[in-house]
């Protein structure tokens, strides 16, 4: 047998070769952690429809300054042929004329254009003032919801965790007997249940970060999470109070207290249409023939007979729209004070809820669901207590965190409603930073 020598440099080449580079773990980055604060003050500079209102707000301006200005002149000219004859003379030449024309509205008829302008100006302001204001609320609800479907799902991942370590633990066990397993049934049934509500969570949460990025101008896919958020919920002010804020500041009712106005204005303008309008302006004329030449310098006015049409078609619909205004008006001040009241009554039935919670509540069905579990290992504790416990413990997270929400989307609507100089539900104004 043949022995062959293997060199000290082969050998180490052969293992160089056969040495991997160590395997680089990946990092997951965390998602940033905003507050609902931060969500809110980046919405309103990064959202896309904000565009839309800036430029309607830059057409009614357009609109205000045409309507200040009166009409262009008008020029006109005439070119003929002119022949004379008379007792043994004629002559042909040229005659031509030129004539300028400006027309003049009725007084007052500018001014009425120039209010109407001005109150479409105003609307497009408003409607702005409404759009920021419902976006503030309606991001503070979502950025809530999100935050709330980050905890119910790790609350339902957690629960459904320890049901899965001890059923396979059972398993694993091998129990026999009908009582045993009937209880690995129970707890992979429940099980399933927590897995359920961990999905239903996940979707939810999914679902408001999807509308959250379209709101605040982010790509959809764009990873968020909301910082743990302590609100605070303020006393509501009484309903008298309440009432006369909102018929003061509400976005909706001003809007059509400036429509009914405008229709004022509109039916007075159909008023002065009735008249019309005049137009007046020098006109010069030169005509020759042969070796005589005339020259006449005049002044002009003109204006048309309203014998058949006095305008009364734009006056009935004006009159009928601005009918239509105040219907609307009235109306809408009836559907404000019903919304006002459901959402005030909304909120004080939600607070008084929460009020009814220890604040450690959460936290004390948190532990006492970990310790039913080493226990019910331990044989210590009954199926029935130990499964009661870890529902109680979701039901309690979920309870809480629907009765906060619903409270803060009452607080909303009563805000966009009444205007109010504060915010009902207010939250620390410090951001989380990954």
């Amino acid at each position: 047998m043949k022995i062959l020598a293997v060199s000290p440099l082969c050998i180490v080449i052969g293992v160089m070769l056969n040495i991997s580079p160590p395997a680089v773990e990946a990092t997951q980055v965390s998602p940033p952690s905003r507050s609902l604060n931060a969500l809110v003050t980046e919405a309103l500079e990064m959202n896309p429809e904000l565009k839309f209102y800036d430029a309607e707000i830059a057409a009614a301006q357009a609109g205000r300054r045409a309507a200040g200005q009166p009409d262009n002149p008008e020029i006109s000219a005439d070119l003929g042929h002119k022949r004379v004859t008379d007792t043994g003379f004629s002559g042909e030449g040229v005659a031509w004329s030129v004539s300028v024309v400006q027309p003049l509205e009725w007084p007052g008829r500018l001014s009425l254009r120039k209010a109407i302008a001005n109150q479409n100006l105003q609307l497009a302001e408003l409607g702005r003032q409404r759009f920021r204001a419902a976006l503030a609320g309606r991001i503070r609800t979502l950025g809530y919801g999100l935050f709330a479907a980050q905890e119910k799902a790790a609350a339902a991942a957690e629960v459904a965790a320890r049901f899965k370590a001890l059923r396979e633990v059972l398993v694993q066990r091998e129990p026999s007997g009908l009582t045993p397993l009937l209880e690995t049934r129970i707890i992979e049934a429940t099980e399933l249940n927590a897995e359920s509500k961990a999905t239903a969570a996940a979707l939810s949460r999914d679902a408001a970060l999807l509308e959250l990025n379209q709101l605040r101008g982010a790509p959809p896919d764009a990873a968020l999470t909301v910082a743990s958020t302590p609100l605070n919920f303020h006393t509501l002010e009484p309903r008298s109070v309440l009432l006369a804020r909102a018929r003061t500041n509400n976005f909706e009712l001003r809007a059509r207290e400036l429509e009914l106005a405008q229709q004022g204005l509109r039916e007075d303008l159909a008023k002065h249409a009735r008249y019309p309008a005049l137009r007046i302006g020098p006109t010069y004329s030169e005509e020759t023939a042969g070796h005589e030449q005339e020259r006449v310098l005049s002044l002009g006015i003109s204006l048309p007979l309203p014998l058949w049409d006095r305008n009364q078609g734009e006056i009935g619909a004006a009159r009928a729209r601005r009918l239509q205004a105040e219907t609307a008006l009235a109306v809408a001040e009836r559907e404000l004070e019903r919304q006002v009241i459901a959402a005030a009554q909304t909120y004080e039935a939600k607070v008084r809820e929460m009020e009814k919670w220890h604040p450690d509540s959460v936290q004390h069905f948190k532990e006492a669901a970990a310790l039913a579990d080493r226990h019910y290992r331990l044989g210590a504790v009954p199926i029935s207590t130990y499964v009661e416990l870890q529902k109680q413990y979701l039901e309690a997270v979920e309870n809480l965190l629907d009765t906060r929400r619903e409270a803060l989307a009452a607080a909303v609507q009563l805000e966009c409603l009444s205007g109010l100089p504060a915010p009902l539900v207010q939250a620390p104004d410090s951001e989380v930073t990954p």
